[in-house]
């Protein structure tokens, strides 16, 4: 059983969940939590979410992709649509009664979705899976989330401590699904160059043009060995269809088994800022991290003092791989330090030797604060919760 029909609602010894993820890293940490569920309790859920919610068995209430939005430009876009899917998800979590309400990421949505169900006066709790980057940007959010959310869970060792400091929501480290992508290998003499370009419609606008010309002015590299794009299924077709039209052949990836092999074998890696960097560092795949912003985002950049953007870096709290935050796409940059990476094998294995740091810090969280199993809390949350009500 997985959805709340309404035979699962009347049993009382089954968890009724509610988990919401708006874009694909969401959806592979949100699908590895109703995996990690199954496994201890009977569970029946609805939600929001993609390909690996759908695997667990989630009927999605709308696609996925209307929530994946990012920069002011790319919201206003979709404002009309985004308001909508806000009072649509309020509605169908007041309707199903839940006992737990889990949302990840998509931090905007998922805060203002927060609001409305207190509203509407819903009763039960609410987790926000993902913290947001309080520590890089607007610190006073986090005493904002406190009476919205029952607690946080976070996926970097470092959030808890900062969570606590600025008064935000309990927060415990869960750690990432990405930990599954850990391995130890030496760097590469000779092998692909991998190529991320993001997975939100504006990154790939953004990027895929960049990425195109870096791919052209690198092909004949001696140490290089193909160029792939490892991507989703639902946008294999799309990335294929944009790769027809460049000066090098490109292997389109979207199988997770294949994806593992390529990391496996890879030279370097070019990479838009996201969680995909968190497995490229777990991987222990040498890297050059980019992302090109909308205006509105290079304004916010600037004045919070231009802060790391790729989570090695700031996990680390160090400049382990070089990252590059632009306005408008500059290739002749990337182009030379994708290239340094490729003649340097000592880069390339002392960016290695940070990731063997990183795996540890991810491995097992800060000492006051180490690493818990997100189902635990889940749980803990319900056990409560039945507890004071006597169910």
């Amino acid at each position: 059983m997985s959805q709340l029909d309404d035979a699962a609602i009347g049993m009382a010894d089954r968890l009724k969940l509610f988990i919401l993820a708006g874009e694909p890293s969401g959806d592979r940490i949100a699908a590895d939590l109703v995996a990690r569920l199954k496994q201890r309790v009977p569970l029946a859920f609805i939600g929001v979410g993609g390909d690996e919610l759908a695997r667990q068995g989630l009927r999605s209430l709308f696609p996925m992709s209307d929530l994946a939005v990012m920069g002011v430009t790319d919201v206003l876009l979709r404002l009309p649509l985004l308001l909508w899917r806000i009072e649509q998800t309020a509605r169908a979590i007041r309707k199903a009664n839940p006992d737990i309400v889990v949302l990840v990421d998509a931090q905007d949505f998922s805060r203002l979705l927060a609001r409305r169900l207190k509203q509407l006066r819903y009763k039960g709790q609410m987790i926000l899976y993902v913290a947001p980057s309080v520590w890089a940007r607007a610190p006073e959010r986090a005493a904002k989330l406190r009476p919205l959310f029952d607690e946080v869970l976070a996926v970097l060792p470092l959030e808890p401590a900062f969570m606590e400091k600025l008064a935000g929501p309990p927060t415990t480290y869960v750690g990432h699904p990405a930990l599954g992508e850990r391995q130890r290998r030496d760097a590469v003499e000779r092998g692909p160059l991998v190529l991320l370009p993001g997975s939100r419609d504006g990154e790939l606008r953004r990027h895929m043009p960049i990425f195109r010309q870096v791919a052209e002015a690198l092909a004949d590299h001696p140490a290089l060995d193909g160029i792939a794009i490892p991507t989703l299924s639902a946008l294999k077709a799309r990335i294929e269809g944009e790769v027809a039209a460049w000066g090098v052949p490109v292997s389109v990836v979207a199988d997770r088994a294949e994806r593992a092999g390529l990391y496996d074998t890879a030279a370097v890696a070019l990479a838009v800022s996201g969680t995909v960097t968190l497995e490229l560092g777990l991987a222990q795949v040498p890297m050059v991290v980019s992302y090109v912003m909308d205006r509105h985002q290079a304004d916010v950049y600037d004045k919070i003092g231009r802060p790391a953007v790729s989570l090695p870096n700031i996990i680390l709290g160090r400049a382990a791989v070089p990252e590059f935050v632009q306005a408008q796409g500059d290739v002749a940059v990337l182009v030379a330090a994708v290239r340094e990476l490729l003649d340097n094998k000592k880069a390339r294995q002392t960016q290695i030797a940070s990731f063997g740091e990183l795996s540890e810090l991810m491995e097992n969280g800060e000492a006051a604060f180490p690493r818990q199993d997100p189902a635990d809390r889940i749980l803990a949350h319900w056990h409560n919760q039945r507890a004071l009500t006597g169910s």
